[in-house]
């Protein structure tokens, strides 16, 4: 606003605007003098990520699909907890690490994800989902005084904190300056106020990001897709542990800068036949103790070609059992959203161009 000759509490202005009353167009900022609107309309590009498709699961949460400004299209999934509320986010559209097990991987990588494009998918799935008393409010409200009724963590008060995860398309790690970026204006108290520890990344391991995030003293909670228990295993399904091996990934993980009761969270993809057998289990629960963590198992997600199965229930459970008798706190993930194709594993835009597989 500065750049433009306007004073400096003019970008206050601007950022609830965007953020807490989530408008989408310069007209309705009221705010502000006709003239100033007419300037930003012809100066500066509103273009939010636009859900363009929707697709309701059976289990109560929301597969969307959102334009962006280039034609190019991700997915973002909303899923409703009777206490909260957890965004499934994506960082790139398509990824470039190639995990065999990945729908979204089979892509290749076609670009990152700018910050605006990241906030974006927040600010239009909270206001497609959002209850009618809780909508952004109209530019006289927002004239009159009015402030929108954001509870805690962003959402409306009908609906509960918000969560984010960045576990949809991308590795968030290779847009690490975006995502950061895109974290500070979605942590910002004078917009959405997404408090720091509702916020998880999850990287599939790259040290380098890993070591970058604990330098920052504000930032998000970390996950790790590991997925296999033996470096022969795992990177046969992900080629990052060609770079980074196990060894280089606890090591990392070990340094890493942990709050007082904060736990790293393991996310481990059971693949029948491949990553489910009990020394598998007891290889995940050494990984596992030598830093503060936590394991959420996942039953794979399947998807066309593949070539994968979940296991058995009576396996799961087996693993479930060997983790917590060695003290190991572990959990069942059931993803949300597998009829949709919007589980863990299944999110992918077909009809974009796609780039040959790492060998």
């Amino acid at each position: 606003m500065t750049s433009l000759g306007e004073p400096r509490w003019r970008g206050g202005q601007l950022l609830s605007g965007l953020l807490r009353q989530r408008w989408t167009r310069w007209d309705q900022f009221s705010n502000l003098s006709r003239s100033l609107r007419a300037r930003l309309e012809t100066e500066v590009d509103l273009a939010w990520p636009t859900i363009v498709q929707s697709q309701p699961s059976l289990d109560g949460s929301t597969k969307h699909v959102f334009a962006l400004r280039d034609g190019r299209q991700v997915e973002g999934v909303h899923m409703p907890y009777e206490d909260r509320v957890t965004l499934c986010l994506s960082s790139q559209v398509g990824c470039a690490l190639g995990c065999a097990f990945c729908a979204t991987g089979q892509m290749g990588i076609i670009r990152n994800l700018s910050a605006a494009e990241i906030v974006g998918q927040v600010v239009a799935m909270l206001n497609h989902h959002a209850h009618p008393q809780d909508r952004p409010l109209r530019p006289e409200q927002e004239a009159e005084g009015h402030r929108a009724p954001l509870g805690p963590g962003g959402a409306g008060p009908r609906t509960g904190p918000v969560n984010l995860v960045f576990m949809g398309m991308g590795e968030p790690l290779h847009n690490f300056d975006h995502l950061m970026a895109a974290f500070g204006t979605l942590t910002d108290e004078e917009g959405l106020a997404i408090p720091p520890r509702r916020i998880t990344v999850s990287t599939s391991g790259l040290v380098s990001g890993i070591d970058r995030l604990g330098t920052f003293a504000r930032r998000p909670r970390l996950a790790l897709s590991l997925n296999a228990t033996t470096d022969a295993a795992r990177s046969r399904i992900m080629p990052v542990n060609r770079v980074w091996n196990l060894e280089a990934l606890a090591q990392a993980l070990g340094r890493f800068p942990l709050q007082s009761g904060e736990r790293i969270t393991i996310e481990y993809v059971l693949l029948k036949g491949v990553t489910d057998s009990q020394e598998d289990g007891r290889r995940l629960a050494a990984f596992a103790g030598r830093f503060p963590a936590k394991v959420n198992l996942i039953p794979f997600n399947p998807h066309e070609g593949s070539g994968f199965e979940a296991p058995e229930e009576s396996r799961i459970g087996a693993l479930c059992r060997l983790l917590s008798d060695s003290a190991v706190p572990v959990s069942v993930r059931r993803s949300r959203g597998q009829d949709v194709a919007g589980a863990c594993g299944q999110l992918v835009r077909e009809g974009q161009p796609r780039h040959p597989k790492p060998r």
